[in-house]
């Protein structure tokens, strides 16, 4: 991993979407009926079924006990747990209007529990929700299930029993160690909390561990950042996901607690991801993209050399890309044709699932030029490189992409032929820039705003 100088991460340092779906969420254009979203997802599962897979199924649950100040997601803060049963009865109607639309036995590949804290759930609720939706599918052979979890509010039950439906893959929210970033960013969490849900997880069968880490904290610095990953290899995690902190108080009220001399500069942000890339290297982990890395025993690291590493909403996967069906509020779904997301007040999505109806609240039914520049951002994320040779009558902005590069191909970021792209080491670190130069929905609104 090539180190970044402060002028780079200064010059490159601007809002960019994580591409987990192209187009981008903020692109949007065309919500799909009902009986369109699910013809395109009833489709998508023929055409899984003809190879031997299945769907994927995300399940949003956004309690929180308490706020984290740095936090993107859609969260509801509550004490009381109370919250959590009409919104699980929500979450079961929403999956029998499902099997309903389609009217179709439903395998199921993957499951990803993800919030907010699906471990603000009680162990008894995890069973009552996830028998509910397992019971009435079909489950396909060595599925993919996981979960992300708070230590804070993780327990050996709740371990045991997602253990025992078949959960194998456990992320952990860390983001830093060290006690005064922890308190500003209002999640303090000690070494041995984290330590006890990891050695609980893997003591029941689990078998993947994941720490989401995150540099560019209020009041981090290279010396909290080396303590932290002494924790780190401490508790030897499988797979380290480390993102950049991005601050948006505009968009999430919560980050206006910071001022901006809490944040690091942007010298001390390049030391900080130095400092990280180091450790990474010395302790085995490599990158397979978008910040994710893996030890090379881990599945991806595999799929990544041979070429089968596929990403959807929910991040990197190494299975071909499934239909992805989203349950819960604000939850993101996914066929190859069509996008859509449900609503994203509690009280709406909770009220429209109870009147029957799929709570699409916004979504996308993509063009073919949006396909054409779908697979050539997908190709960077999961390739590191694309090639655009003789498309571009298929997809406009791909006639002056070449031009759009040069300045990244400058800066040793990429490798430019007439007709394909090549990612440096160095320009791992800035993929979301080199996917802009391929976002014609993103360049086109760049167009009109000027």
């Amino acid at each position: 991993m090539a180190n970044s100088s402060p002028e780079l991460i200064r010059k490159y340092q601007v809002p960019s979407p994580r591409y987990t779906s192209y187009p981008t969420v903020a692109d949007w254009t065309r919500t799909p009926a009902e009986s369109e979203w699910i013809e395109s997802l009833s489709e998508s599962l023929d055409q899984c079924s003809a190879i031997g897979r299945g769907a994927s199924i995300y399940i949003h649950i956004p309690f929180c006990e308490s706020l984290c100040t740095y936090c993107g997601c859609n969260t509801r803060i509550s004490r009381s747990h109370g919250v959590s049963e009409p919104y699980l009865n929500a979450l079961l109607k929403e999956w029998e209007l499902y099997q309903t639309r389609l009217g179709r036995e439903i395998t199921v590949d993957e499951i990803y529990l993800g919030g907010g804290t699906p471990t603000f759930l009680s162990a008894a609720q995890l069973e009552s929700l996830l028998t509910g939706i397992l019971s009435k599918v079909k489950v396909a052979a060595a599925p993919l299930f996981s979960i992300e979890a708070d230590p804070r509010v993780t327990c050996e039950e709740q371990l045991s029993t997602l253990a025992r439906l078949g959960f194998r893959r456990l992320s952990l929210g860390i983001q830093d160690f060290d006690a005064k970033v922890q308190e500003r960013v209002n999640r303090v969490q000690t070494e041995d909390q984290v330590g006890r849900v990891t050695d609980q997880a893997r003591s029941h069968g689990f078998n993947n561990v994941n720490f989401d880490l995150i540099y560019g904290l209020p009041c981090q610095s290279p010396r909290s950042i080396q303590q932290t990953f002494e924790a780190v290899r401490r508790l030897a995690p499988d797979r380290i996901s480390l993102y950049p902190y991005s601050h948006v108080p505009w968009i999430k009220p919560a980050q206006r607690g910071f001022f901006e001399t809490d944040l690091p500069s942007f010298e001390e942000k390049a030391q900080l991801l130095e400092e990280c890339q180091k450790f990474l290297a010395e302790d085995g982990f490599y990158e397979i993209g978008m910040g994710s890395f893996v030890r090379k025993s881990d599945p991806l690291w595999s799929a990544a050399r041979e070429r089968t590493l596929s990403r959807n909403f929910m991040g990197y996967t190494p299975r071909q890309t499934s239909p992805l069906i989203g349950l819960g509020v604000s939850a993101l779904s996914a066929s190859w044709n069509v996008f859509s997301q449900n609503e994203k007040i509690l009280e709406t999505y909770q009220s429209r699932v109870e009147a029957g109806e799929l709570p699409i609240l916004r979504g996308h039914v993509l063009t073919s030029e949006d396909h054409v520049l779908r697979q050539q951002i997908l190709n960077l994320i999961i390739r590191y490189e694309t090639s655009w040779e003789g498309l571009e009558s298929q997809a406009s902005c791909l006639e002056s992409v070449a031009l759009r590069l040069k300045p990244l191909e400058m800066d040793g970021l990429i490798e430019v032929s007439p007709t394909a792209c090549k990612v440096t080491e160095l320009g791992r670190g800035y993929l979301r820039n080199i996917c802009m130069a391929f976002d014609g929905r993103y360049l086109e609104r760049l167009r009109l705003s000027r």
